[in-house]
């Protein structure tokens, strides 16, 4: 298998280079990622069209990773609440290693094949869940065992890499593959590679959110009010939904606790 997250660095002697010339490079390859997330569209489609169908009965979305990977599928399954005003649990990230991995690396986490599918069971994970494995080498033990087990016990299984053909394309329904290229800094995935799974991930829990009716106009109406910055939008968004002054917006808002009960109380 070649493995392009290895491959040598298009650039040479860095130490060599002025923080411009850093910099400037850096960036050029960051261009090249929306390119290569755009290759995946056709196959996204396909598999948020059934991640929305399965959490619309119910079902509860895992992402599940290592080191980078893993943080960056925590992250965005953290944000789902506050957002979008889901329940806690209804998203989850897990990490190889354990929660104390998000801030320190655990050694040899990731190398263990059991330990992924351990660490779902402990959600009573069900056959209405979708799993999704995150690995920019694709070959993560603890990702690859993870979904093959999922993937047997009749889940619904992706995974996003950016390595072709890799073995976590091949125990997976839906491989969403995302061929960067190779790192700045050679095999430094947290670049290219992680800003690819940061896209994707935006993308998947966005647009199942907006298909779960968790979004109307573009506006995020059931927001948790969790700081006085989501208050004061949440006010301007009843202002604009209703045609009414700040001071009644805010009152509505305070009363119904989201944006969709102020709005939908304010119009009858």
């Amino acid at each position: 298998m070649e493995r392009i997250t290895e491959s040598a660095s298009r650039y040479n002697h860095l130490e060599r280079m002025t923080t411009e010339e850093l910099l400037r490079n850096i960036n050029r390859e960051d261009h090249l990622v929306a390119d290569a997330v755009q290759q995946v569209i056709p196959a996204l489609e396909r598999f948020v069209d059934a991640l929305a169908e399965r959490m619309g009965e119910g079902g509860r979305l895992f992402y599940l990773g290592a080191g980078t990977s893993g943080r960056l599928g925590i992250v965005d399954a953290s944000e789902c609440p506050p957002t979008f005003g889901v329940p806690q649990g209804m998203v989850v990230g897990l990490i190889a290693g354990g929660d104390g991995a998000i801030r320190k690396a655990v050694e040899f986490a990731e190398d263990d094949r059991e330990q992924g599918w351990k660490d779902l069971q402990e959600h009573a994970i069900g056959n209405t869940d979708t799993v999704v494995g995150l690995a920019a080498s694709g070959s993560t033990p603890y990702v690859v065992g993870a979904l093959e087990r999922a993937r047997d016990a009749g889940l619904l299984t992706a995974c996003i890499t950016c390595n072709p053909e890799s073995p976590v394309t091949r125990v997976c329904d839906h491989p969403l593959v995302a061929v960067v290229g190779p790192e700045f800094v050679t095999g430094s995935t947290r670049m290219k590679s992680g800003t690819a799974q940061k896209l994707l991930l935006n993308m998947i829990s966005t647009v199942a959110m907006i298909k779960l009716g968790r979004v109307q106009g573009n506006r995020m109406v059931d927001m948790q009010l969790s700081n006085n910055k989501l208050v004061d939008r949440g006010t301007r968004m009843v202002m604009d939904g209703l045609g009414v002054d700040y001071a009644t917006a805010n009152a509505l808002l305070k009363q119904y606790g989201t944006v969709r009960k102020a709005v939908a109380s304010g119009r009858k």
